[in-house]
C-alpha cells in the first residue's frame, strides 16, 4: 500500500474541500484485496448544486475567463510542470488504486502532462476565420468559453483521461465540475493541490464524488451546465443523451468500442503479433480502443493463431506494483465477475488456445490470465460484445470483402486496425471501415492534434486537437459592412 494515504476523500468546491452535505460516503476498494482502503464522499444533487454554484460564480465574476489565451496557457505549462514533478507518485497511486500495472501507469501520468502542455500551446498558436468582400465586407469570428463544463471520466486510466478534458475546457476559459469514476477516485482527488499550486483562481475547478447514477446524473440534468464531455459505457451514454435533451446541451461522448484489427496474408506478421499482443493486453485490457476483434486471413491464419497463442501465454500477469507486470488486476471485483462470466461463454462460442480463467499462483484478488479464443463466428457474443478485459477473439477471413463485413458487423465504431503491405489495398479499406479512427501498419499511437471519437454506438462527437477547442467555445460571427451599406428598401411605396 502506497505511504501516506488519506482516510478519506472529500469534494472539492470554491477552492475548499468539503464533505458531502449529507455526510454520506462510500467505500473504495483495493484491486488486489479487494479490501476496503479508504471511504470518498458521495455526492448527490445537493453537492453538484454547490459545486456548479461555484464554478457559474467563477466563471460570470472571477478573472479566468477574461484571461488573455497567454495568461491562461502559463497557468497550465505550470500544471503540466507539476505533473511531471510527481509523475512517480501519480503512478503509484493510480497503479494501487486501479491495478494498472506500474509501468503502464507511469506513462499515462506523464501523458497527463503532456495534455495540458499541448492545449496550453494550441490556445496561444490559434487562429480564428476571417472572411473579407474587398470594399464591401469584413466578416470574423470570435471565440468565447461557453460556461460550466460537466466533466464526467471512467475508470480505466483515470488520471490521464480526466487531463483530456481538463485541458482543453480550461485553457478556453470554461470553469468546470469533476465526476470522477467512482471506482477510481483516488488520483482524482490530486488535480485540487495541482491547480491550487500552478495558480488557478478558486472556484475554476470543482470536483464531486459520488455515484453516477446520483452525482454524475445530477450533473446532466443541472441547468446551469451547458455542455457535457463523458467517456465510459455505450449504455451509460444513451441515458446522458436523453437526460441531456430536454436543456439541448452540447455533448461529447467517447463511448464502447469493439475494435478489429484486420492482418491481411502479405502482412509483417511478426509486427502484426507484438501489435495486437499489445493492443489487447495492455492496460489489462480496460482500454476502448483495444483491437479485442482479430480477423486474420485464411492463408496465415493457423500460423498466427498458434504463434499469438504461444506469446499470450508468455505475458507476465502480476501485481499492479511489480515493475515487470504487463497485465495487472482488474479494477473492481464486479467488473471481474463480468470479464469471466464472458471467459465462460467463450468456452461454448470459441475454441480456447490460451488462458480461460484465473493465472496460477493468485487466489485473490482481480486476476484474469491473457486470454485468447479462436475460430469464432461473428454472430457469437464474444464477438460482437465489448469485454473491456484481457480478452481477444481471432476469426479467419478469405476475401477482402468478407474482412470488411466482419470488421463493419458490430454496433460499435471506435477504431480499427489494419495489417498489409499493399499500400493501395491500406488506404482503400481504411476508407470503407465504418470507425472514427484507423491505424495503419501501426500500434494505437496518437497524433494529439488529431481528432479522437467513433460512430454508430462509439459516441458522438469528437475531441482531440481544435475539435476540443470548437466542442468548448462558442464561435461567434461578426459581419461588418465596408462603405455603403446596400439593403434592400421596403416599405418606401412606388
Amino acid at each position: 500500500m502506497p505511504a501516506d494515504l488519506p482516510d478519506r476523500l472529500q469534494h472539492y468546491v470554491g477552492g475548499a474541500h468539503v464533505d458531502s452535505t449529507d455526510g454520506s460516503t462510500f467505500a473504495v476498494l483495493d484491486p488486489v484485496s479487494n479490501e476496503t482502503y479508504l471511504h470518498a464522499a458521495a455526492g448527490k444533487a445537493a453537492d453538484v448544486d454547490r459545486a456548479v454554484a461555484a464554478a457559474r460564480q467563477a466563471f460570470e465574476e472571477g478573472p479566468w475567463p477574461q484571461l488573455l489565451p497567454r495568461e491562461r496557457s502559463r497557468v497550465l505549462h505550470r500544471v503540466a510542470d507539476i505533473v511531471e514533478s510527481r509523475d512517480a507518485r501519480l503512478a503509484e497511486l493510480e497503479s494501487f488504486d486501479s491495478g494498472l500495472p506500474i509501468t503502464q501507469a507511469l506513462g499515462q501520468a506523464r501523458r497527463a502532462a503532456e495534455n495540458f502542455r499541448f492545449f496550453a500551446d494550441l490556445v496561444v498558436a490559434q487562429t480564428d476565420d476571417a472572411f473579407k468582400v474587398p470594399g464591401r465586407q469584413l466578416n470574423y469570428v470570435n471565440r468565447k468559453p461557453i460556461g460550466v463544463a460537466g466533466l464526467i471520466t471512467p475508470w480505466n486510466t483515470p488520471f490521464m483521461l480526466e487531463s483530456w478534458k481538463l485541458g482543453p475546457a480550461l485553457a478556453t476559459g470554461n470553469t468546470v465540475v469533476l465526476k470522477p469514476a467512482e471506482f477510481t477516485p483516488l488520483s482524482a482527488s490530486l488535480w485540487a493541490g495541482i491547480f491550487e499550486e500552478a495558480g488557478l483562481p478558486s472556484g475554476v475547478f470543482n470536483l464531486v464524488h459520488g455515484l453516477g447514477e446520483e452525482a454524475g446524473d445530477a450533473l446532466v440534468k443541472h441547468p446551469d451546465v451547458p455542455l457535457i464531455s463523458f467517456t465510459g459505457e455505450s449504455r451509460t451514454g444513451q441515458l446522458i443523451f436523453a437526460n441531456a435533451a430536454p436543456h439541448l446541451k452540447g455533448l461529447s461522448m467517447e463511448l464502447g468500442g469493439k475494435s478489429p484489427a484486420v492482418v491481411f496474408a502479405d502482412a509483417d506478421l511478426a509486427a502484426a503479433i507484438d501489435a495486437t499482443i499489445f493492443g489487447v493486453f495492455s492496460l489489462n485490457g480496460e482500454r476502448c480502443t483495444a483491437g479485442s476483434r482479430i480477423l486474420v486471413q485464411r492463408e496465415i491464419y493457423d500460423e498466427f493463431v498458434e504463434r499469438y497463442a504461444a506469446r499470450a501465454q508468455r505475458v507476465v500477469v502480476g501485481p499492479p506494483h511489480e515493475p515487470t507486470t504487463e497485465v495487472g488486476a482488474l479494477v473492481h471485483p464486479e467488473h471481474y465477475a463480468k470479464v469471466m462470466r464472458y471467459i465462460e461463454l467463450g468456452r461454448t462460442e470459441g475454441r480456447l488456445v490460451a488462458g480461460g480463467g484465473r493465472p496460477e499462483g493468485f487466489p485473490t484478488g482481480n486476476y484474469v490470465a491473457p486470454t485468447v479464443f479462436a475460430d469464432v463466428p461473428a454472430d457469437a457474443r464474444i464477438f460482437q460484445e465489448e469485454i473491456f478485459g484481457p480478452v481477444v477473439a481471432i476469426t479467419p477471413f478469405d476475401t477482402d470483402k468478407e474482412a470488411l463485413a466482419l470488421a463493419n458487423g458490430v454496433q460499435y465504431g471506435l477504431a480499427a486496425y489494419v495489417w498489409t503491405n499493399d499500400l493501395r489495398r491500406a488506404h482503400t479499406f481504411a476508407q470503407a471501415l465504418d470507425v472514427g479512427m484507423v491505424w495503419l501498419n501501426s500500434n494505437n499511437v496518437r497524433d494529439l492534434r488529431t481528432p479522437f471519437g467513433g460512430v454508430k454506438a462509439s459516441g458522438l462527437g469528437h475531441e482531440g486537437g481544435y475539435r476540443s477547442i470548437d466542442f468548448y467555445t462558442h464561435q461567434q460571427a461578426v459581419h461588418v459592412t465596408l462603405g455603403e451599406a446596400h439593403n434592400p428598401t421596403f416599405g418606401k411605396g412606388h
